[in-house]
């Protein structure tokens, strides 16, 4: 499992983006899938996860209700569509592989692929 995403930029508060996860190796379809967020001297936070199939799909409360995880995985690819940003949610996103296929828990230890982030910059 190789992870890349992709799709941040600079967007006004209110606004909308959405993220890419793709694995280059084509093997993370066996693997719940999930997104974190790091903001400059702050921890690690979870975002939201999405089990192998998407069936299950896991948020935090502080995303729920604006942000939307899916996946298709016969092109590869997880999405994190996120609207209605504010500034606390600047961050750097990235997307990680879980242990299992079901994984979608909130601990980065239950992540096993971790891939380069996207910055995602909501102006006031």
């Amino acid at each position: 499992v190789q992870l890349q995403a992709s799709g941040g930029g600079l967007v006004q508060a209110g606004g909308s983006l959405t993220l890419s996860c793709t694995d280059s190796r084509r093997t993370f379809s066996n693997n719940a899938v999930g997104w974190f967020r790091q903001a400059p001297g702050k921890e690690r936070e979870f975002v939201a996860a999405v089990s192998w199939r998407g069936g299950t799909k896991n948020y935090a409360d502080s995303v729920k209700g604006r942000f939307t995880i899916s996946r298709d995985n016969a092109k590869n690819t997880v999405y994190l569509q996120m609207n209605n940003l504010n500034p606390e949610d600047t961050a750097v996103y990235l997307c990680a592989a879980a242990f299992s296929p079901y994984g979608t828990g909130s601990s980065p230890g239950s992540y096993k692929y971790w891939g380069q982030g996207t910055q995602v910059t909501v102006s006031s």
